[in-house]
């Protein structure tokens, strides 16, 4: 009895080689994918604690009312305002890569799948489909570029105002507790479900999507803006508690993360919530009897 053969060019045996070889190729890409993405997030993670212990180490600028104010929003000696805001920014955008990566990793995967290319085992479609990813993430991070670059002048110019009035500067502890509120409690309200909705949902409606560079841009800018729109509560409460606090930065991101990726992402969303109306509480609470 013979074993039987198949010719390599049999047209009954190519489509199985060739989905197999997809189905081995995209494993790989998704591995090398997920791998490059912890490296960034290990990397750009690594850079803000650097950045939030140099700032630590610094004596705070002291106000009016008795208190400090965080150097991260003051200049250096023999800095100009422009440097300022320039380092500010670059140290930003490195902590929204480390704080928004971890949910936008998955997100940037699914775009992949959905531009239709998952079964192409070729050298130019796999680099195609990378630059394509690394185009919607730039433009997601330019959008939260533009947040920080919007926030630092309100804050700077807030906290020169605190410095110069007294009574500014001894309602602020209050104003942080109220702003922890009003944040929490935004996270019960049908526009934050609306906008946590979007940021699960598959990019493109889960359809496919064209994969050129123009659809990926737009994307990406898209995506940033609801991504924006959709923890820009949580960021809030960052930019009170401390911008540089790397406590609030943890349970920030953990919170972030857990509400986009956990699959009852509503009622984590009210979870913190919850917690964050129970700390706002707390700090308005604490503020009153020290003031």
């Amino acid at each position: 009895m013979t074993n039987a053969t198949f010719p390599a060019n049999d047209p009954e045996r190519a489509p199985s080689r060739t989905i197999g070889a997809g189905m081995v190729s995209g494993r790989a890409s998704e591995l090398v994918f997920f791998g490059i993405s912890a490296l960034l997030f290990a990397a750009s993670a690594a850079a803000t604690i650097a950045w939030c212990s140099s700032m630590s180490a610094m004596a705070g600028m002291p106000t009016c009312g008795g208190r400090t104010m965080s150097m991260a929003w003051m200049r250096m000696p023999g800095q100009t305002w422009p440097g300022a805001a320039a380092l500010f920014l670059v140290m930003w955008v490195v902590m929204t890569v480390a704080m928004m990566l971890p949910s936008l990793a998955p997100m940037l995967w699914r775009y992949r799948q959905a531009v239709g290319a998952t079964h192409a085992v070729g050298r130019t479609d796999e680099t195609r489909l990378a630059w394509l990813m690394a185009l919607v993430g730039a433009a997601y991070f330019l959008v939260w570029a533009v947040f920080g670059m919007a926030a630092f002048p309100l804050v700077v110019a807030l906290t020169g105002v605190a410095m110069q009035q007294p009574a500014l500067a001894r309602a602020v502890p209050i104003a942080v507790g109220v702003v922890v509120l009003i944040a929490g409690a935004l996270q019960f309200t049908a526009w934050k479900a609306r906008h946590l909705a979007c940021c699960r949902e598959a990019p493109g409606g889960g359809h496919m999507l064209p994969a050129d560079a123009g659809t990926a841009w737009r994307h990406g800018l898209r995506f940033g803006l609801r991504c924006g729109q959709c923890c820009a509560n949580l960021m809030a409460i960052l930019l009170v508690i401390g911008v540089m606090d790397l406590s609030a930065m943890a349970v920030v991101t953990a919170a972030i993360t857990a509400e986009r990726l956990a699959p009852a992402g509503g009622r984590v969303a009210r979870a913190t919530g919850a917690v964050a109306v129970g700390a706002g509480l707390f700090l308005i609470a604490r503020a009153a009897q020290l003031g």
